[in-house]
Parts: structure tokens; C-alpha cells; sequence
């Protein structure tokens, strides 16, 4: 696997933006979003643990879109936490789109965050090029915005037993975003923990067919398509029931 760091302009702040692969004409792209704290102003660690949990996810993800033109890549953070009205990671992840578009032109974009990655993922869906986020354990406040997100595809999993960040912010933000006219969808992943180590590879293989079927690669998940089409009071779908009638 090739990876790419976009190179800073000088005088600027570091890369948002590493590209594990590159195809000559990118007809889409996906990004990764690792997890972190709610406060710290350190870089993040090299062997950070938030990270390492996505490489299969993005192994995933690069082999279900292999042959297909697609750009993966991840967002890379200056500071490891959220750190409050700063919202560094958003600010990251907007950055990160700012320069994938620089080098693969205005193409559709999905994001994959989880947990302050999701709500990252979750933030930077105002821009443009986001076509759809599939938000993993996503930190989801109480009184986080949701307007920006219509007229967008979101899919929020969570595991029912979650106990760092709370399933049912998942569930307000897909009911209200909802309701602000975009496309939404939450899953429960029954027995799922914060760190989607119990039961990993459903995770990883949910999270490669919802990125597959929101770029318009293959078909999402009969449960998906009901609950985007509005069926439903927007609440959590068992993640195990999706492909039934």
C-alpha cells in the first residue's frame, strides 16, 4: 500500500490529509476518522490506539473499493482532543477535505469517524463534497447541530453496550437530522462495545458495504434503504436484521 502525505505549503499548519491510495483519476473518495479525548492539546501519538482500531476498517473499506477508482485516506489531527468550542478535529477534517479536493478535483466524499472521529465525520458533512457519514460510536452531545446535515446520507452505529459514548446521542442526532431533510439511518450493533472489538468483524464488514452502497458501488442493506426512504420513526434498526424482508 502506497501512502501519500499532501505536502503543506510553507508557513502553514501540517497535512490534515494522508492518502493510502491514489488511483490517476479518482471517481470518489473515502476518509477515516480515528477516535480521541474529549480535551488535550497534544499531537497525537504515533501508536496511538484510536488509530491502530481503524487500520482494518480502512483495509476493509480499500479492499471492497478496489478496482474502482476510489481514493482512501485518513484525516490526521494536530491536537488529540476535541478541546471545546475549538473543535480541532472538525477544523482537521475540513482541512482534510480542503486538500482532497486539491488533488482529486470536486469528487464525492464519504467519511468514516469514530467516536470524536464520527462527531468530526458528523461536522464536516457541511461541506460540499460529502456525500454521505457512517458515524462508528459516534460522540453525539445533546445539543449537537444537525441543520447542516440535509440533503445528506448518514448512517449511525452504535453497540448497545457502549458505556464511553452514550447510543442514544445516536439516535437524537438521526431522528433530528432527520427531520432537517437529510437521509439517516441508526443501527444498533447488538452487544457492541465502544472499541467494536466484540464482534470486530461484522463491524468492519458493515462499515465496507455501508461505504460501498452510499458511493453507489453496490447495494446498502435492505434495513438502510427503508429507513433513508423514511419508514419508521427514525429509531435503531438491529444491525442483524438488516438484509430481512
Amino acid at each position: 500500500m502506497t501512502v501519500i502525505a499532501v505536502r503543506p505549503q510553507p508557513h502553514t499548519a501540517p497535512p490534515a490529509l494522508v492518502l493510502d491510495r491514489m488511483p490517476d483519476r479518482p471517481a470518489a473518495a473515502v476518509l477515516v476518522l480515528h477516535g480521541g479525548r474529549a480535551d488535550g492539546l497534544a499531537p497525537p501519538s504515533a501508536l496511538s490506539l484510536a488509530g491502530a482500531r481503524m487500520r482494518p476498517f480502512t483495509a476493509a473499506i480499500t479492499r471492497a473499493t478496489a478496482g474502482r477508482d476510489i481514493a482512501v485516506g485518513r484525516v490526521r489531527y494536530v491536537h488529540r482532543g476535541w478541546n471545546g468550542e475549538r473543535a480541532d478535529a472538525a477544523r482537521d477534517a475540513s482541512r482534510a477535505l480542503g486538500e482532497l479536493a486539491a488533488v482529486c478535483g470536486s469528487v464525492p466524499v464519504v467519511l468514516v469517524g469514530h467516536s470524536m472521529g464520527g462527531r468530526a465525520a458528523l461536522s464536516a458533512a457541511a461541506d460540499p463534497l460529502v456525500r454521505g457519514v457512517v458515524a462508528l460510536a459516534p460522540w453525539c452531545p445533546e445539543d449537537e447541530p444537525v441543520d447542516h446535515l440535509a440533503g445528506t446520507d448518514v448512517v449511525l452505529v452504535h453497540g448497545d453496550r457502549d458505556r464511553v459514548t452514550d447510543p442514544r446521542g445516536s439516535w437524537s442526532v438521526a431522528r433530528r437530522a432527520r427531520a432537517a431533510g437529510a437521509r439517516t439511518c441508526a443501527l444498533r450493533m447488538p452487544g457492541g462495545d465502544h472499541a467494536m472489538l466484540r464482534g470486530a468483524t461484522a463491524w468492519h464488514a458493515l462499515t465496507a458495504r455501508l461505504v460501498t452502497g452510499l458511493l453507489g458501488l453496490g447495494p446498502l442493506p435492505p434495513g438502510v434503504v427503508r429507513a433513508f426512504t423514511g419508514a419508521g420513526d427514525a429509531g435503531p434498526v438491529d444491525a442483524t436484521a438488516l438484509d430481512r424482508a
